[in-house]
């Protein structure tokens, strides 16, 4: 790739016009000054103003939106579900009693990987880690009293993620919410499944298939719908470091772009619609540095590998999460701080939305008291610090740039490496970057273990004091409720037009047709989420990992 060219502007000129208009159209949220008396700028930038890169414009380095959180803040989207709908519901109206302002779906693994909750071979997972979704109904009662017009919905499923929106998109025609005014991400996000996470159910190349078939059909008919989180957080969570991290993500990111050109889709009509999900580590400055230096790889990639002539199609959106795996069972009110600092890398690094994990997750779910916490720790940040005041506040810092430009170019150059592999896809298929990451955390496990890396309260400062604080339990009436409940729809559904739905399902995906629409009419005709995934299960097969 040839190097993107970075605007070069006198300060006082930008000030004057574009950056001021933009500033003026802001309402005011808070006042914005020092402690002092003195005004906080919109944006810093070098005294003499020569080279200065500025939010909002291309490559983006300093941010997507010229204002950055002055006007709007990032979306609060903490990640939650767990038993049933009905708990599940009762924990969203929680989070959004107390400030939260999005939703993000966790589904448990069963709902992942293609299994109604009546299924006996995944009886002792229903609703561990996540909420049971087995139908349409179920999904009703998990939004209820929730309007999907007035709330966006991020939703971690993958392998089951046709299914889980084909759920949503009939919940919300059912509410009598347009297509248009539904907001919200399914994370769709398959072939990270292979290289890092584990949840996938068909080969890839299907799943390829059913993935890129999703953004195809959301870029027709769901506008504000992202139909895909290319992810790096599992990635991440995995033991990669961070070129790793951004690497492989954006090399799966363009294996979906190829799959959409080759769709007939044009890349200006759905690249506003791809959404990526990083994780935030506990290394602050060489975090912050990942996110610019992102923002600048994905702009430099849609603009020369894929000449997308609409700079929106540009800029990178992205969701981030505080890394679960740097928690520590041991001394667990130390992973607020942990929190705490990952959440303010995010925000130093311009994400758009975030989630912040609680302070019990290395021990079981998160209870209301640790989720309020955790929600907490991002108000706070964004009321208290004073990072959210200023735009992109640690640009011109000799360190955070030189680990930006040193972030993107070895990125670029493992992305380069994958290419030369035959891409994202063949190179999964070869266990390459499996085998990358293995080796990224099998690196830092040593480094704990013989006390070269620290963590606290596990190799150094330890105390005999190990109290383990009250946990969240899931009641095992859950998997008795969801046993009768799919009884009853079982019962009740029109069998006919089940078997229709389920056999135009099967013929679309034996063919070439577009097998959304088949799975969207398959949820409406009361088609459970096991039967759709039976059934594509018998057309495509299953995955059996490399040995």
């Amino acid at each position: 790739m040839t190097s993107m060219p970075r605007k070069s502007r006198d300060a006082r000129e930008w000030e004057s016009t574009t950056y001021r208009d933009a500033v003026a159209k802001v309402p005011e949220r808070a006042t914005f000054t020092t402690t002092y008396g003195t005004p906080l700028p919109p944006v810093a930038h070098p005294p003499e103003g020569d080279g200065a890169e500025f939010p909002g414009e291309p490559p983006y380095t300093r941010g997507i939106h010229a204002t950055g959180y002055r006007g709007r803040l990032w979306t609060m989207r903490q990640y939650a579900g767990f038993a049933d709908a009905e708990a599940t519901n009762k924990r969203y109206r929680y989070l959004l009693a107390h400030g939260q302002t999005g939703l993000s779906v966790a589904f448990d693994l069963p709902t992942q990987m293609g299994y109604d909750a009546d299924d006996d071979r995944v009886t002792g997972e229903v609703g561990r880690v996540g909420v049971s979704i087995s139908s349409l109904a179920d999904l009703d009662r998990l939004f209820e009293g929730i309007p999907l017009a007035d709330v966006t919905t991020s939703m971690t499923i993958n392998a089951t993620a046709p299914i889980l929106l084909a759920m949503y998109v009939a919940l919300a025609k059912r509410q009598g919410v347009a297509l248009d005014r539904v907001g919200g991400t399914t994370q769709n996000d398959i072939l990270k499944e292979y290289i890092a996470r584990g949840t996938y159910i068909y080969p890839p190349r299907p799943s390829l298939r059913l993935a890129t078939d999703l953004i195809s059909w959301c870029a027709a008919h769901l506008p504000r719908w992202n139909p895909i989180s290319i992810s790096g957080y599992h990635i991440r969570e995995a033991g990669a470091d961070a070129v790793q991290e951004l690497a492989f993500t954006f090399a799966n990111a363009i294996a979906y772009v190829d799959g959409a050109l080759a769709r007939g889709l044009a890349v200006d009509t759905f690249a506003r619609q791809l959404s990526f999900f990083f994780a935030a580590h506990s290394t602050l400055i060489e975090e912050v540095a990942k996110f610019r230096a992102a923002r600048r790889i994905w702009a430099r990639i849609m603009r020369e590998r894929y000449a997308a002539q609409d700079p929106v199609s540009w800029q990178l959106r992205f969701h981030t999460q505080t890394m679960g795996s740097t928690l520590t069972a041991q001394q667990p009110h130390n992973n607020i701080v942990r929190t705490a600092i990952e959440a303010l890398a995010a925000v130093l690094g311009g994400t758009q939305s975030l989630h912040t994990n609680a302070f019990d997750e290395a021990l079981g779910l998160p209870t209301e008291t640790s989720a309020r916490v955790a929600l907490r720790t991002q108000q706070i940040i964004a009321e208290e610090s004073g990072a959210a005041d200023t735009v992109d506040p640690l640009a011109g810092s000799y360190l955070v740039e030189r680990l930006t430009d040193e972030i993107e170019e070895r990125a670029l150059a493992r992305i380069a490496e994958i290419d030369e592999r035959g891409g994202a896809l063949a190179a999964i298929e070869k266990g390459y970057q499996q085998s990358e990451i293995e080796s990224a955390a099998y690196a830092q496990q040593v480094a704990i273990e013989r006390g070269q890396k620290v963590v606290v309260g596990v190799n150094a400062y330890r105390t005999d004091d190990q109290a383990v604080p009250p946990l969240q339990k899931v009641d095992e009436a859950v998997i008795r409720r969801a046993r009768e409940r799919l009884a009853a729809i079982r019962a009740r559904r029109d069998a006919a037009a089940v078997e229709r739905a389920r056999g135009d399902l099967r013929r679309a995906a034996a063919g070439s047709d577009e097998i959304f629409p088949r799975i969207l009419a398959a949820v409406e005709a009361d088609v459970t989420l096991g039967e759709i995934s039976d059934d594509l299960r018998g057309i495509f097969g299953t995955y059996e990992p490399r040995r």
